[in-house]
């Protein structure tokens, strides 16, 4: 007998299955797929000019004398006020730096190359003449000859100090002029300048002022004291008195206190002797002649 075999049922999956199965591992990923290309549309580009500022602009008003608003009609092409790229911060960092290529070349201010003298003379003889040329100082003219050698060696035995000096002594004394002017012979010669009179009477004015001052200060002060009569120095003479009797009473009175235990005791002995003393000194002035005393009193 034969024996049957049996073959392994097939299975299928759905699309969904199978994706899900493979983990990323397909034949069909070997093969990327074609780049979609995006079609782009054609760049916008304005029919106004990129310069052209906006209607009725108040951005350009600030520090100008233009009105609050600009381009009303929206038919300009320029801003009203012309940018300041750097009127506020300055430039950038940097900016003011020299350029280190563009530094002075050689000739750049003379204008070019500075030609020697030969070739000066070769090319532009006429710029070595002089324009002006000194007088000699010799008779005939011109530079001394080759052949002419200057006189040397010369040596003098003469005194110049002793020789000058015989001859100031000996010389005849200078002839004046007749039309010299003789400055002895002027009007005003000896006499005392007019501005200084007039610096005379300003002093004297000023001095006279400053003792007018003085005499009014010191009157000011006489009127003020009067000299004190007999009457009233001796009436101030007998009140003094009879106050230094009374004072010097009340002084005897506790003199019979040996012990000052309290400080009333000793207050009382201090001002007696002080009023005293006091009262002695006012006795000695007034005992004096020609006393001055207030007005007012």
């Amino acid at each position: 007998g034969s024996s049957a075999v049996t073959l392994p049922q097939t299975v299928s999956f759905s699309g969904d299955v199978r994706c899900k199965m493979d983990h990323g591992e397909s034949i069909y990923n070997i093969i990327p797929p074609k780049p979609i290309v995006q079609e782009r549309p054609p760049m916008h580009k304005s029919k106004f000019p990129g310069t052209q500022p906006p209607t009725a602009s108040t951005f350009h008003t600030k520090g100008s004398s233009h009105p609050l608003t600009g381009n009303l009609d929206g038919n300009r092409n320029e801003k009203p006020v012309p940018d300041k790229s750097h009127s506020g911060f300055g430039k950038a960092r940097g900016a003011y730096a020299d350029d280190p290529s563009n530094y002075m070349k050689k000739g750049d201010k003379t204008g070019g190359k500075v030609m020697t003298l030969a070739e000066m003379k070769r090319s532009n003889p006429e710029a070595l003449v002089p324009t002006q040329l000194k007088h000699s100082t010799r008779a005939h003219g011109g530079p001394p000859p080759r052949s002419e050698q200057p006189v040397m060696n010369l040596v003098s035995s003469k005194n110049f100090v002793v020789a000058n000096a015989v001859e100031v002594i000996l010389a005849a004394p200078k002839k004046q002029s007749e039309g010299a002017k003789d400055y002895l012979k002027k009007e005003d010669y000896g006499k005392v300048p007019k501005y200084l009179e007039h610096i005379k009477k300003d002093i004297d004015a000023e001095y006279n002022y400053i003792r007018e001052l003085q005499e009014q200060r010191e009157q000011a002060e006489a009127d003020r004291i009067r000299p004190l009569s007999e009457d009233e120095r001796q009436q101030l003479l007998e009140g003094l008195k009879a106050k230094w009797e009374q004072v010097n009473t009340a002084y005897q009175a506790g003199t019979h206190v040996t012990k000052l235990d309290t400080m009333g005791k000793m207050k009382r002995k201090e001002k007696n002797e002080a009023e005293l003393s006091q009262i002695e000194k006012d006795i000695e002035k007034l005992s004096k002649r020609n006393i001055l005393i207030g007005s007012e009193y």
